[in-house]
């Protein structure tokens, strides 16, 4: 039998547990050192362990609130030094109280402050391995998250694969790139040629895709070019595109096969089905304070999305986009709201350059 616990329930269970053996242990002093247990010594004892469950509680508080778990090391040292501290201090102030009047320990006239110093610093220690243990199951686990991160990324990088190879490479579609290459085979030589050179590029891009995680988006548009020719001998004249690329924008990396799943849909979903065709117009610039990538796919056609029945393909790019950057990249598909009948796909992403060699 396997038995699941919730964070809340794991944490309440160590508090608990911990603590309550930290009491247990300073009931036994008390019986080492020859004091007799009484009723009003264990509800004593009882009350401390709730004050200190309480305070690391307030103290857990504080750290969520203040989002101290992102912090680095140092940071967080220096925002526990005084604060620990400082609970121990508080807390045993209440201890002697409670050692004076309600143990009877010791009388106030036989009180002295080195007690006081003393029984801080031990709870000073004792504040440390609290905080020493909360943070290093924090930091584990956010260390197991992104290693399960990074193997959905791996896992999410092969989905993509096997769905570009699904697309590119499937009997259809090999059967209509090769027949149509084989009716310029006589008729224009030359051409043939082209599109045998653009149906290789784009098949040895897919198989490489699991290789990588990002490439720049230069030759991202170099195999969108190659599949636009391709569809191009289908469509014919149906088929027109156009490209407006920032030159500072080339350099940037994106996940490989983003924009030719854009261009792909805007071919499947908005020209092809189109009796007249239509146009694509891929543009790629940065925005105005050099932080983010805007690269916009438009086309003739009307978006009419199905509710809950998102492509497959659009699905597995915005959690790979996720993934790789966080709430900064984006991917967003509607309708042109100035003018009708056109389709605008745009994607969003971080800032990131090609590294070169110094």
């Amino acid at each position: 039998m396997s038995f699941s616990f919730s964070r809340r329930r794991l944490y309440w269970t160590l508090q608990i547990v911990c603590w309550g053996l930290f009491g247990a242990l300073g009931t036994l002093i008390i019986v080492l050192t020859g004091q007799k247990i009484t009723p009003g010594m264990l509800a004593t004892q009882a009350f401390m362990m709730g004050l200190y469950i309480a305070t690391t509680h307030g103290l857990r508080a504080l750290i969520r609130r203040g989002n101290w778990l992102k912090l680095s090391v140092p940071k967080v040292l220096l925002r526990l030094l005084p604060l620990n501290l400082t609970l121990a201090l508080l807390t045993q102030c209440v201890v002697c109280v409670l050692m004076i009047y309600g143990l009877k320990v010791f009388t106030l006239e036989q009180f002295r402050w080195s007690y006081l110093l003393l029984y801080t610093l031990n709870m000073n220690f004792v504040f440390w391995l609290w905080s020493g243990l909360y943070f290093s199951l924090h930091y584990l686990d956010n260390y197991k998250q992104a290693d399960i991160d990074k193997w959905k990324l791996t896992a999410a990088v092969r989905e993509a694969e096997m769905r570009t190879l699904k697309a590119q490479i499937n009997p259809h579609f090999m059967f209509n790139g090769l027949n149509n290459i084989r009716a310029l085979v006589t008729e224009d030589p030359l051409r043939a040629r082209e599109m045998i050179t653009h149906l290789s590029d784009l098949l040895r891009y897919s198989i490489q895709l699991n290789s990588t995680e990002q490439v720049t988006l230069a030759r991202e548009l170099e195999i969108v070019e190659h599949y636009l020719e391709l569809e191009a001998v289908q469509l014919e004249e149906r088929l027109t595109y156009s490209l407006d690329i920032d030159p500072a924008a080339l350099e940037v990396l994106i996940p490989p096969m983003t924009l030719q799943l854009l261009v792909e849909n805007s071919i499947k979903h908005g020209i092809a089905p189109r009796p007249a065709g239509g146009q694509i117009t891929i543009s790629a610039r940065l925005n105005d304070a050099h932080e983010l990538l805007l690269v916009k796919v438009r086309n003739t056609g009307r978006y009419l999305p199905i509710p809950g029945h998102e492509g497959v393909g659009l699905r597995n790019a915005r959690e790979r986009l996720q993934l790789l950057f966080g709430q900064k990249a984006g991917l967003s598909i509607g309708n042109d709201a100035t003018t009708p009948d056109v389709v605008t796909a745009q994607l969003q992403l971080p800032l990131t350059t090609q590294l070169h060699p110094a």
